[in-house]
């Protein structure tokens, strides 16, 4: 896996630092718990689109492009980390924001990420829940482009094979951090959403023969549709690699017990495991991803999937901007 192969630009601070969480494994009492911290990717608060934007804003570059184009749900971590991108290198943003989520109260659609989008210059547009986004997407590309821009266009969540060569990257930073301080990683976890995050884990860690179990919880998308989405990406990426074998469906794990009501709905777990992280070690998830993936790993060790004895590395993707726009379900005044 050579990755000086692909164009890149530098966005982000990495490493990300690797943490024991002490105080976390001790409550839970199962496997020991890591943190790897790409909430502190640096761009715009962090987080882990910062990866595959590194990769997709080169190859915008590479085309010509004076423009980016994208797609995410209103609170997108993904949105606010691409246009925080174009501004960093001089570009345009354009975003279409999905409103998958309208019981959120009124200030849903302009507090945590939408003011953060404001602040960065994004030229946004809200559609309804339910259309193709992604050609929605490219139907604005096109727009654009008859106006005499040169955009490019990254589908939701940054995550194609491209974008997922961020986290074949990520998968060999990780495992050089754990041979430097001779740590045997058993398993990753992880929130998984539009699937490059984990394809792209997937397609690193078998182009190393890395034989470390990853382990999506998944915040949309029914457990067999999210092992699907994965891994085509998986082998669509493990293609670009020029990898001659292909990373088996087997290697792609996905639990679907933690989505409660749907995408970006709180769930009882997901408030709990905030206010654990943040109670136990001083850090802060977010409602929608990295909330309801803490939340699943929580109950994968409390039914026995996850061991004492195994080391196990959460994968914080950030997002916790998104806190702002679910402040009822944590702030002590409202509830009072």
């Amino acid at each position: 896996m050579h990755l000086a192969r692909f164009n890149r630009v530098s966005l982000g601070h990495f490493p990300t630092p690797l943490e024991r969480m002490d105080n976390l494994t001790r409550r839970l009492g199962g496997p020991d718990i890591y943190l790897k911290r790409d909430d502190c990717t640096g761009l715009a608060t962090g987080g882990n689109k910062t990866r595959k934007l590194e990769f997709l804003v080169a190859d915008a570059l590479a085309q010509g492009a004076d423009t980016l184009v994208t797609q995410g749900a209103t609170q997108s971590n993904h949105v606010r980390q691409t246009a925080a991108a174009a501004r960093r290198l001089g570009l345009e943003c354009h975003a279409l924001l999905e409103r998958r989520v309208t019981n959120m109260g009124g200030g849903y659609e302009s507090a945590g990420n939408v003011l953060l989008d404001d602040l960065l210059g994004c030229i946004y547009e809200f559609r309804d829940e339910g259309l193709d986004m992604n050609a929605e997407a490219e139907a604005l590309g096109a727009d654009l482009r008859a106006r005499g821009r040169k955009p490019y266009v990254i589908p939701g969540g940054g995550s194609n094979p491209i974008g997922a060569l961020g986290y074949a990257r990520c998968a060999a930073e990780l495992v050089q951090q754990a041979d430097d301080r001779g740590l045997k990683i058993d398993k990753l976890v992880h929130a998984t959403g539009s699937a490059g995050t984990q394809a792209g884990l997937v397609a690193g860690l078998h182009a190393m023969s890395a034989p470390i179990d990853v382990l999506g919880i998944s915040v949309r998308a029914a457990r067999d549709k999210q092992i699907q989405n994965v891994h085509k990406l998986a082998c669509e990426t493990a293609e670009l690699l020029g990898l001659t074998s292909m990373p088996a469906r087997e290697q792609v794990v996905a639990f679907d017990e933690y989505v409660g009501p749907g995408y970006g709905q709180p769930t009882p777990e997901m408030v709990a495991a905030i206010q654990l992280l943040a109670s136990e070690e001083g850090i802060f998830l977010d409602p929608v991803y990295s909330g309801k993936g803490m939340a699943g790993l929580i109950g994968l060790v409390r039914d026995g999937v996850l061991k004492q004895g195994e080391n196990v590395v959460f994968i914080h993707t950030g997002g916790s901007a998104a806190l702002f726009a679910y402040r009822d379900l944590f702030s002590r005044q409202r509830a009072a």
